[in-house]
């Protein structure tokens, strides 16, 4: 019984094999020396055992710890849950394991969150800012001498804030969806923004700006309800919206909580959508489908961003700081529109959901 509860070392598989404890470390270790025989054979043989590297022997003796720190602000969010979904899988392709902390969107648990993922020695970290975050201090100290931690922020990134990142094109996306309602017949069109000082929400804005300029419609900067990316926000742009004068008969709501938000203001006023009134969201959150309209909106291509986010950090870990780049590398992916319900004006609600490719908007590109 004794002899379970010890763990299987890299002696206990050379002896098994009649292999030098070198060899089996480099087999496991898959040195280009080592013939893929032998790498076979050693690691079958691990499994058999049940052997488990001790990471912090080896982390210790390569300098790396194979782990990466993702933040997220919500875990409630499937939006977020999806990214992390292509996170998991890139990462545990290249060998590495994720830690995953959730801020709740309150600079606070971010902080706190960074001194975590320091204090578990992470080789990088991956974050998408909280929506409560003004002050960035504490993702630019990260790139110091004494901390020199590689960043790569994913969704929600900062304007004046150089570091490398993975988004969509918010800006292409806002300016598709605007452009939608408006094809669809809506003539007063007004958006729920988020926070401004999030780059991703500020490009919506001007997607929504620039999407009634091309289509020579009046821009009215009171149709514009400052939100905080909830369904509460959403039922208050709803009162916001009915207390003008001119009430609007649609809207672009900045993300998918926020439009379900609306969506739930106008019920509960027995507004007749989408005849009278249309919705699209933003995020393809996966409530969107299922509520009734269902929601129009634009997906964000969720796991491709987690795999293209993971990707960029590991390239920039595996070049260290021998040879530092000055390049800033950003990615960024093209959105697609989703019609559903929520913006079927003057037609039966009963239609079949759809998605559009985005390639027929991508000369409007925002300049900045």
């Amino acid at each position: 019984m004794h002899n379970l509860l010890l763990k299987t070392t890299i002696q206990d598989i050379a002896r098994e094999l009649n292999l030098t404890s070198g060899t089996v470390s480099r087999a496991l270790n898959d040195y280009p020396r080592i013939s893929t025989e032998t790498k076979l054979l050693v690691k079958a043989k691990a499994i058999e055992l049940n052997y488990q590297r001790n990471r912090v022997a080896s982390s210790l003796r390569s300098g790396k710890s194979y782990t990466i720190g993702v933040m997220i602000p919500s875990a409630q969010m499937n939006f977020f849950g999806s990214v992390v979904h292509g996170i998991e899988m890139m990462a545990s392709s290249k060998g590495y394991n994720i830690l995953l902390y959730q801020t709740e969107e309150t600079t606070l648990l971010e902080k706190k969150g960074i001194d975590a993922f320091l204090g578990a020695r992470v080789d990088g970290i991956l974050a998408a800012l909280a929506k409560e975050t003004t002050d960035f201090s504490h993702f630019k100290d990260l790139s110091s001498n004494s901390k020199n931690v590689p960043l790569v922020l994913f969704d929600r990134t900062i304007a004046d804030f150089k570091v490398p990142s993975v988004v969509i094109d918010d800006y292409q996306g806002a300016f598709m969806a605007t452009e939608h309602l408006i094809k669809n017949g809506y003539k007063r069109i007004a958006h729920v923004s988020g926070p401004q000082l999030i780059s991703s929400f500020k490009n919506r804005q001007q997607g929504y700006l620039d999407a009634l300029k091309a289509n020579n419609m009046a821009i009215d900067k009171k149709l514009i309800y400052s939100g905080d990316i909830s369904i509460q926000c959403g039922i208050e742009s709803v009162e916001y919206f009915f207390g003008l004068k001119k009430i609007p008969d649609a809207v672009f709501a900045v993300e998918d909580y926020s439009a379900l938000g609306v969506i739930k203001g106008l019920k509960e006023r027995k507004v007749n959508m989408p005849r009278d009134f249309g919705v699209i969201g933003f995020a393809n959150e996966n409530f969107g489908e299922h509520i009734s309209p269902s929601l129009s909106t634009v997906d964000q291509q969720t796991v491709e961003m987690g795999k293209k986010a993971v990707g960029l950090l590991i390239e920039i870990i595996s070049k260290g700081t021998k040879k530092p780049s000055k390049k800033i590398e950003n990615i960024v992916l093209q959105p697609l529109l989703i019609d559903r319900e929520s913006t079927a004006h003057g037609t039966s609600p009963k239609l079949k959901t759809k998605k559009v490719n985005s390639g027929i908007f991508q000369t409007q590109k925002h300049k900045k």
